[in-house]
């Protein structure tokens, strides 16, 4: 038997979308498996260190004959290998140990990330952006100045993987599918997160007629230590899991443009009475990446939080400002 192939490019699967993931820890190599097992396009996973992308890579495409995914796996450290990516996850930089707050990795991986998102640039200059590192509100803003992108195209990831938590914790509560339950979370990634239980339903039913005040104010409050609380039992690093699943399901409803409602940490520009700063509200992600920014009616005591959220953001911004990296 002979095979007459009339195909001229090397592997067809090239022809797909690209997708260039920063990072091969633990977060960026768990983003880059789920992002090509549901094959939204073909996978660079790229990192300084060599010999781990290209055999995390190797690992991934020995996976695909068994999960039955087509799309393409490389590892490389050469940012030459990462132009024309459609879109571009950053996980670069330290990760939290026990003890640490997000604030203490600000000077690091703000560095980090102004390196990351210049290479990135250079090779990828049409590129949507999602940042994933911490602390997550600085990050993306640092990466928002550096690369000079206008603000639809440089998005933050914090609230899926926030509301997914507090569904989480909402569904083990009550003992039902996490599929019946939804929630927001918005405000900045960290302590002064804004959980929104009055936004929180299952199966259409408001949570408040479900479970008490006092016990969604304790699952409000493990939401937001939701992070520290992985930090604690694992000891020597952080959570992974869920913050890639969290920036995949980003980056699926633009690839895809699924023009999906998710809590993002997106840049202000007025809404809610906020300008020029990142913080997690409700946006609609589509092909062209921040695609509308939704304004909800907050109480009073709710908007008071998310402002005080954004005052904290707004010390993180004011340090990345004095560090002179754009």
């Amino acid at each position: 038997m002979r095979w007459s192939d009339t195909d001229t490019t090397k592997d067809s699967r090239f022809n797909r979308k690209k997708i260039t993931v920063v990072g091969a820890g633990n977060v960026g190599a768990t983003a880059a498996f789920l992002a090509a097992t549901k094959e939204l396009a073909n996978i660079v996973l790229i990192d300084v260190v060599e010999g781990i992308p290209q055999g995390k890579a190797l690992d991934m495409r020995g996976s695909s004959p068994i999960l039955r995914f087509d799309a393409s796996v490389i590892g490389t450290n050469d940012y030459a290998d990462t132009a024309n990516s459609d879109l571009v996850i950053i996980t670069a930089g330290i990760a939290r140990k026990p003890g640490m707050s997000r604030n203490d990795l600000l000077s690091i991986n703000a560095s980090i990330i102004a390196d990351v998102t210049r290479n990135i640039v250079k090779h990828s200059p049409n590129c949507i952006i999602l940042v994933v590192t911490n602390p997550l509100d600085a990050m993306v803003y640092t990466a928002l100045r550096v690369s000079g992108f206008p603000k639809h195209r440089v998005i933050g990831m914090a609230g899926v993987l926030d509301s997914a938590r507090m569904r989480l914790f909402i569904a083990e509560e009550l003992g039902v599918s996490i599929n019946n339950v939804t929630a927001f979370v918005l405000g900045g990634h960290g302590d002064t997160m804004v959980p929104l239980p009055r936004y929180s339903t299952v199966a259409g039913i408001p949570v408040s007629e479900l479970l008490s005040e006092e016990c969604m104010q304790a699952i409000s409050d493990r939401t937001a230590d939701g992070g520290a609380e992985v930090v604690r039992l694992l000891k020597t690093g952080s959570a992974f899991y869920a913050p890639a699943a969290s920036v995949v399901q980003m980056a699926e409803a633009i690839i895809k443009d699924n023009k999906r409602i998710l809590p993002c940490c997106a840049y202000l520009e007025g809404e809610y009475g906020m300008d020029g700063y990142y913080l997690g509200v409700p946006c609609k992600l589509g092909a062209g990446g921040l695609e509308a920014i939704i304004e909800l009616d907050l109480t009073e005591d709710e908007n008071r939080a998310l402002h005080r959220s954004m005052e904290a953001v707004a010390d993180l911004v004011e340090s990345v400002d004095k560090l002179g990296l754009y």
